[in-house]
């Protein structure tokens, strides 16, 4: 059986390894398909659409909550009605198999909060 993205746990990145390359990051995306490639395959980043700000801050919440159990944390900004998660392995200046984890996992709180980001 193939254990998919969310299913797996971030694992320390101590540098010292190539980033993903843009083929290899294509077909990590493959499983979180509402992510989009960024910076020249270096990041990725997806949007997130709620009703209120309220709805924004508490799914803000729920990635801060899920980025420290994971040891793994995204670049976030929001405001009414919106939220934006940005990920990318700083000691390697590039993406990784964690970045990948962490925005399955993502889809997946959105999903247990009982949400559709795109109200």
């Amino acid at each position: 059986m193939i254990e998919t993205l969310a299913e797996k746990t971030c694992t320390p990145c101590r540098g010292g390894i190539p980033p993903l390359t843009r083929d290899e990051a294509q077909r990590f995306q493959a499983q979180a398909p509402n992510w989009e490639l960024g910076d020249n395959a270096h990041r990725i980043q997806r949007t997130f659409r709620f009703r209120n700000f309220r709805e924004a801050l508490a799914f803000v919440q729920e990635v801060g909550e899920l980025a420290e159990t994971e040891g793994h944390h995204p670049d976030i900004s929001f405001g009414w009605g919106y939220v934006t998660v940005s990920l990318s392995t700083k000691k390697i200046k590039g993406l990784h198999e964690n970045d990948f984890i962490m925005a399955s996992k993502i889809d997946r709180a959105l999903d247990r909060l009982g949400r559709s980001p795109d109200r």
